[in-house]
C-alpha cells in the first residue's frame, strides 16, 4: 500500500484530472511532462538493441507520451491507490514506448512465416551422440507436426511468434487482428502440437516454448 503522503498526492492528481477548465488543463500538461520523461527513458534504453535511428528517439517518445496520457485518462477509474499515482501512470508510458520501439524496429522488415525461414533451434553443444539423435528426431517430428496438424493461420502465428520471435503487437498490426486473438491461436496451436508429439512418444521438455514479447 502507498504511504499516507503518497495517498494524498494521488488523490490530488485524481481530483485535478477529474476537474474542468484551467485546473484540468494544467494537470494534463504536468502529467504529459512526467510521461514524456518516462517514455524518453524507455526509448533510450531500447534504442541500441532495436537499431533505431537517432532522429526516431524523440518522435517515438512524444507519440508514446501522447498515447500514454490518453490511456491513463481512460483508466482513471481503475486506479486503486496501491501505489503512487505517478508510478501507476509511468507504467503506461513505459508500455507505449516499448511497443512503439518494437514496431519501429520491424518497420519495412519482412516477417518470416514459411518453413524455410525457421531458425535452427537445435544445440548440440556438450551433448552425447544419443542425445543429439533424440533431439534431431524430436525436431523433425515437431516440424512435421507443424506442417500437418496446424491450420495455415495457426502455422503462420506459431512460426512468427514462437520460432522467429516477432513481437506480438507487430504481428497483430500486420495481420489486422488483436493480441488476444493471436494468443488464443498460439495456445490452440501449441496444444495441438503437444498432443501430436505425445501420441508419437515424444515431448517438448528439452525445447521449452518461447513466450512472445
Amino acid at each position: 500500500m502507498a504511504a499516507a503522503g503518497d495517498e494524498q498526492e494521488s488523490r490530488v492528481w485524481i481530483e485535478r484530472l477529474s476537474a474542468t477548465g484551467p485546473e484540468r488543463e494544467t494537470a494534463l500538461a504536468e502529467l504529459h511532462t512526467l510521461l514524456l520523461r518516462a517514455a524518453r527513458f524507455e526509448v533510450r534504453r531500447r534504442a541500441a538493441s532495436a537499431k533505431l535511428r537517432g532522429g526516431d528517439h524523440e518522435d517515438l517518445a512524444q507519440q508514446s507520451a501522447d498515447d500514454a496520457l490518453m490511456a491513463v485518462l481512460r483508466k482513471l477509474d481503475d486506479f486503486r491507490g496501491e501505489s503512487r499515482f505517478t508510478t501507476w501512470a509511468y507504467k503506461f508510458a513505459l508500455y507505449e514506448a516499448a511497443a512503439k520501439v518494437r514496431k519501429r524496429s520491424w518497420q519495412g522488415r519482412e516477417i518470416p512465416l514459411t518453413p524455410e525461414a525457421w531458425p535452427l533451434i537445435t544445440d548440440h553443444h556438450e551433448r552425447t551422440a544419443q542425445q543429439v539423435i533424440e533431439t534431431t528426431e524430436r525436431l523433425a517430428a515437431l516440424h512435421q507436426a507443424i506442417e500437418t496438424e496446424l491450420s495455415p493461420h495457426q502455422r503462420e502465428v506459431l512460426v512468427a511468434l514462437a520460432l522467429n520471435e516477432v513481437p506480438i503487437d507487430v504481428l497483430a498490426e500486420r495481420l489486422n487482428t488483436t493480441r488476444g486473438a493471436l494468443y488464443k491461436t498460439l495456445h490452440d496451436g501449441r496444444r495441438k502440437l503437444r498432443g501430436a508429439l505425445t501420441a508419437r512418444g515424444l515431448g517438448l521438455e528439452e525445447h521449452k516454448e518461447r513466450t512472445p514479447a
